[in-house]
């Protein structure tokens, strides 16, 4: 039968055994001269010494422990609050067709709603997940794609070719909708004709390769990374920090993203 001890009981008990050290060690000093001359004296301060150095060692550990914990647990609160950024003002966008699509269109708008309902359930309760099969972001990417068509009064040349060897891999959610809304926002919204999205996301060995493309308006060119592309960046670091790369290019009118993760 094994001995249960309360919390309360260990931490008094530990509070005693910290007392009892400090004590032994004023006595020790104190009456030094008298103690010096008994027999086993020299062993006996031996043994006092290791158990200092026990007690020491396993106070440090704690502190150790307690600062790695309220690291992580800052990195779980910083995440959390990044994944509650993603892509917002693309569902106030939608709201917003909706609005106009009811009186219009409402078979349209029924679907829309079907769909956007599916992507906001996926946001909310899978996106607080540290991870999610990769199945389901492509879902995800795909139901993204599929409201762009339905939302734009233009023809769209888009293309998502994808190849999964297991359909066990898990990812971190919302990781590469960041990249296909970029292409869609600086691309497809402020082209009138000819616009494109070209995906193919490669799966296989444990590793992840998605390439994105996407044409857009040269006269429009934003330098700036904006806040979904740091966001990303900023998740990638905490959750794959030396498994992922990230790259852009820009030929002409032409805008190319390449995400790696070479450990799932």
């Amino acid at each position: 039968m094994k001995l249960k001890i309360s919390d309360r009981k260990k931490k008094i008990l530990m509070r005693f055994y910290k007392i009892t050290l400090v004590i032994l060690g004023l006595v020790l000093v104190i009456f030094n001269d008298t103690f010096g001359k008994l027999e086993g004296f020299i062993e006996f301060i031996a043994f006092y010494f290791i158990l200092v150095f026990i007690t020491i060692a396993h106070w440090i550990f704690k502190q150790i422990k307690s600062i790695i914990r309220l690291k992580n647990e800052k990195e779980k609160t910083e995440l959390m609050h990044l994944k509650s950024q993603v892509n917002p003002h693309f569902f106030f966008n939608i709201l917003n067709n909706l609005y106009g699509l009811v009186d219009k269109d409402s078979k349209k708008a029924q679907e829309l709603i079907l769909k956007l309902s599916d992507m906001m359930r996926y946001s909310i309760y899978e996106g607080q997940n540290e991870t999610v099969l990769l199945s389901k972001e492509i879902d995800y990417l795909q139901n993204y794609i599929e409201l762009h068509k339905m939302r734009y009064h233009k023809t769209i040349d888009i293309k998502f070719n994808h190849n999964i060897t297991d359909d066990t891999y898990r990812v971190m959610p919302l990781l590469f909708i960041i990249l296909l809304e970029n292409a869609f926002k600086h691309g497809v919204e402020n082209l009138r004709e000819n616009a494109y999205v070209y995906i193919t996301m490669t799966v296989g060995n444990n590793q992840v390769y998605f390439d994105i493309e996407n044409n857009f308006d040269v006269s429009l060119t934003n330098e700036s990374n904006g806040i979904g592309l740091t966001n990303l960046k900023r998740r990638l670091e905490l959750v794959y920090p030396k498994d992922h790369s990230l790259s852009f290019s820009i030929t002409k009118e032409v805008y190319k993203a390449q995400l790696n993760i070479t450990k799932l």
